[in-house]
């Protein structure tokens, strides 16, 4: 069985039919996917990466045929043009499905945060993008309230404020805010712009056999079905409890988790092999941990890390994910290569991307580490733990005197979440 199911796989690589939308989360027969990760508020390298792609004519209209394009998430915050790219996206979508391609926009943790009002990270400009003559006013009317409702609930501490309160108020609420708070969060606004186009978006989807989402999935979410964990963050983010956000906060959540890209605690090949065949799927695509500067393969291809740090913030590292009949291909501004399906080919893809972007300190850094491995990561691919010297003789009688850290429940191999 599992050999006819691998003989599938790769016989629907190969031989595509015409592209069809089996259901909300599931395409078929797709000749050309183009995957772009973290955008962060940065409308020209957006628009660079599309270009790169051939994705847009000079004019940003849609020329990319029938390809189907996914952003992985994470669109807002850190760079002032949020609005303008999701403006532009949705465009962008109208446009490539009458020329019958398809743009595919998923929801990311900092989409979400936005939402629930986490705004550590929200740049001055994507405040400014929402000011307009009755701001003034609006912010006006919003402090009057603030301190009417301060007054009667605790008269004291509406007594002791400063003198200068409302200057530090204003530097807290810059102009525009409220208007953040009334597009982006259903608490505000039921109708707000931005969170019903956030709530209109998926977590997670498939294409041939490729899941994309932002972060990753984790053992503890490994046996659902794409739609459950779409349906639980729409659930969550329209009805936010901040003191239970649930799968939208979840650090092994689909959002947040970083295990895949090898993060610690990083994901055993055993959920990798479990989640890709729970859902018949022969790679994970995700975003979210920035790798700066290059697609990267793991687990043998089985998850590509695609959040290349296109945006400023991140250094402006253009780059994509190309998968077509013929393989999967990372591109960049200047050339397109292969990528590897196995770690003997990790060293001369890197080589080749470094020639490319010879002045990226980061992947010099990158191809260091993986010709000369740390020791505790040689160890830990190698099987060893290095922290207990369990497999170099040590027997734990040896350590018995000294404290034992608190271990964390395990993550289970292939469960599920409700």
């Amino acid at each position: 069985m599992k050999h006819t199911f691998l003989i599938l796989l790769l016989f629907s690589s190969v031989v595509l039919a015409d592209a069809r939308e089996v259901d909300d989360f599931h395409w078929q027969g797709v000749d050309r996917i183009i995957a772009i990760g973290d955008l962060h508020g940065d409308y020209a390298n957006y628009i660079a990466a599309l270009r790169a792609a051939g994705l847009v004519d000079k004019k940003g209209k849609w020329s990319g045929g029938k390809t189907h394009l996914v952003q992985t998430g994470d669109i807002p915050d850190r760079g002032p043009d949020t609005l303008k790219i999701i403006d532009h996206i949705s465009q962008l979508k109208k446009q490539a499905k009458r020329k019958g391609g398809r743009v595919h926009s998923l929801i990311g943790n900092h989409e979400a945060m936005n939402m629930y009002g986490d705004l550590r990270y929200t740049h001055p400009g994507e405040y400014e993008a929402f000011v307009d003559r009755g701001s003034k006013n609006l912010r006006n009317r919003y402090f009057e309230m603030t301190m009417q409702n301060l007054a009667a609930q605790d008269p004291e501490g509406f007594a002791a404020l400063p003198e200068n309160y409302r200057e530090e108020w204003n530097q807290k609420f810059p102009l525009g805010w409220v208007e953040h708070r009334q597009a982006w969060d259903p608490a505000w606004n039921p109708e707000g712009k931005y969170a019903n186009w956030v709530l209109d978006q998926k977590v997670a989807i498939k294409i041939n056999d490729t899941i994309f989402l932002h972060g990753g999935i984790s053992g503890y979410y490994c046996q659902n079905s794409l739609e459950s964990i779409t349906k639980m963050a729409r659930s969550t983010l329209n009805h936010c409890d901040p003191r239970n956000q649930g799968i939208v906060d979840d650090e092994n959540g689909p959002l947040w988790y970083r295990g895949l890209s090898g993060v610690e605690p990083q994901a055993p090949q055993e959920t990798v092999d479990a989640i890709l065949q729970h859902h018949e799927a022969r790679h994970i695509v995700v975003g979210h941990t920035p790798t700066s500067g290059v697609i990267w393969p793991r687990y043998d291809a089985g998850v590509v890390m695609i959040d290349s740090g296109i945006a400023a913030a991140y250094g402006g590292h253009i780059a994509y994910l190309e998968i077509t009949p013929d393989g999967l291909f990372a591109g960049y501004p200047n050339r397109k290569l292969a990528l590897p399906s196995d770690s003997e080919g990790l060293v001369p893809y890197l080589e080749q991307v470094i020639e490319a972007d010879p002045d990226n300190p980061y992947l010099q850094e990158r191809l260091e580490r993986l010709v000369h491995p740390p020791v505790a990561e040689a160890s830990r691919e190698a099987g060893v733990d290095a922290a207990s010297g369990a497999g170099n003789g040590e027997t734990a009688d040896a350590t018995a005197a000294s404290p034992q850290p608190v271990v964390p429940e395990p993550i289970p191999i292939c469960g599920i979440s409700q």
